[in-house]
């Protein structure tokens, strides 16, 4: 009987030892809310005494509602380069949808270091036409600053009526002084993807941004050209991103199994995990990615997924470094707040943000330096040159000139790359050099 007592008195002696215990959790919780309340309400009334005096007693007149849209933006502008509040005029142009024609010089911008530079042109468009490059850091627009303009005030300037001149100025890597360029706006359409044969085997496809169609597209040409094709070359160079759901499907076309990329967020409801599908591979071919540093965002994601999958060779330059997560949130029925909520995480568990991919070959772009040997002639040149010879004596010279001509157009207009046009990108040269080599890794 006493040892049944003292049983009954410890187990009591825990259980208000537990009391106790979760008590003061509580009472310590309780006492950290209540300083964090205390805090945030002081914090909330020093605000708010700001605004007062500024509105009260500033040299200019204005109001509390251009005071509080100021005061919005200094701190969304300050949280990062993608965060940012939208006025009602902001909000309006960021509805517009993005497949549809708009007048614009066709480039992607973003903040880098403080200043707004060029993540890439799209191809084909005014901006690519006039020059401009990726890392171009743009001083001004039409003679405006662009220091502390945010990326939607450049946009908003920069697009514009079709066939109206606009003039940005530039600094460029290895150019001493800035430079100003002439560009006159186009209507911005966009072939995201295209595909052309190197040689008998090799598949060369070109995404140019990641729209709604990419992942379709480049399902299509791989199957239209399966039988023959024993390599690839994926060219994301100067591809600025665009969709995710996207980004992810064609890396699912080249990988079997596993993590494609998570995104991670301070709110676990923002968490999420990509992963692939056996049913949704294509081909397992050998392949080469090409990346530079206009590639962002979604190019990316493909280029680092395929590296840490070891599926292939990220050829090229560093790529730009963007792997945050934005959404738009609305705060009322006319103007809203862009906020970045999580970060992409690559499956090695790696980040892109503010670091990019690193290639697995880095190559700087350019052409390929030919050896010149001087002046040298074949018997199979000097046989074609007689020849030519001879047919002008007959007076079929025209004839064959303008049949040659002919046949040369037609053949350019094949979706095919000349050897060429492969000296004249040294990085395309290199990359094709690898796949063959791949290829007869493979047998």
């Amino acid at each position: 009987m006493k040892n049944k007592k003292y049983i009954t008195l410890g187990f009591a002696s825990v259980t208000i030892a537990i009391s106790i215990l979760f008590s003061a959790n509580l009472f310590a919780k309780a006492t950290e809310n209540t300083e964090k309340e205390a805090s945030r309400l002081e914090a909330l009334a020093k605000f708010t005494k700001v605004i007062s005096i500024v509105e009260q007693y500033n040299v200019d007149d204005i109001t509390i509602e251009e005071l509080m849209d100021k005061a919005l933006q200094g701190m969304m502008g300050n949280l990062d380069a993608h965060s940012n509040f939208l006025t009602q005029k902001d909000y309006k142009k960021l509805k517009v949808q993005t497949d549809g024609e708009f007048g614009g010089l066709g480039i992607t911008v973003g903040i880098r270091d403080g200043a707004l530079t060029v993540i890439a042109p799209i191809e084909g468009t005014p901006a690519d036409k006039a020059g401009l490059k990726s890392g171009d850091i743009i001083l001004k627009i039409n003679e405006k600053s662009t220091l502390n303009m945010t990326i939607d005030e450049a946009v908003a300037i920069m697009r514009g009526k079709v066939g109206d001149p606009i003039e940005i100025t530039i600094v460029r890597k290895g150019e001493a002084k800035p430079l100003p360029i002439s560009i006159v706006r186009g209507v911005i359409t966009i072939e995201s993807v295209y595909a052309k044969t190197i040689g008998k085997d090799i598949l060369y496809v070109r995404v140019t941004s990641f729209d709604k169609k990419v992942v379709e597209d480049v399902m299509k040409a791989i199957n239209k050209k399966k039988a023959m094709i024993k390599g690839i070359v994926l060219d994301l160079r100067n591809n600025p991103g665009g969709l995710l759901d996207q980004a992810v499907g064609l890396v699912d076309l080249f990988v079997d199994e596993g993590q494609i990329v998570s995104q991670k967020g301070r709110n676990k409801s923002d968490d999420q995990v990509y992963s692939a599908k056996k049913s949704n591979t294509v081909t397992n071919v050998p392949l080469v990615v090409l990346v530079n540093g206009g590639s962002a965002s979604a190019s990316e994601i493909v280029s680092g997924a395929l590296q840490d999958h070891k599926r292939g060779v990220i050829l090229g330059e560093n790529t730009f470094g963007k792997g945050s997560v934005q959404v738009v949130l609305p705060i009322t029925q006319k103007e809203a707040i862009k906020l970045t909520i999580a970060r992409y995480y690559l499956p090695s568990g790696r980040t892109i943000q503010a670091v990019g991919v690193k290639p697995d070959i880095e190559v700087q772009p350019g052409e390929v330096k030919k050896q010149e040997d001087g002046f040298s002639i074949k018997e199979a040149d000097l046989k074609k040159h007689l020849e030519e010879e001879l047919d002008k004596a007959n007076g079929d010279a025209k004839d064959k000139d303008k049949k040659s001509k002919k046949a040369e157009e037609d053949k350019s207009k094949k979706d095919i790359i000349t050897q060429e046009q492969l000296y004249k990108d040294i990085q395309l040269k290199e990359s094709v050099d690898i796949i063959k080599a791949l290829i007869i890794v493979k047998g």
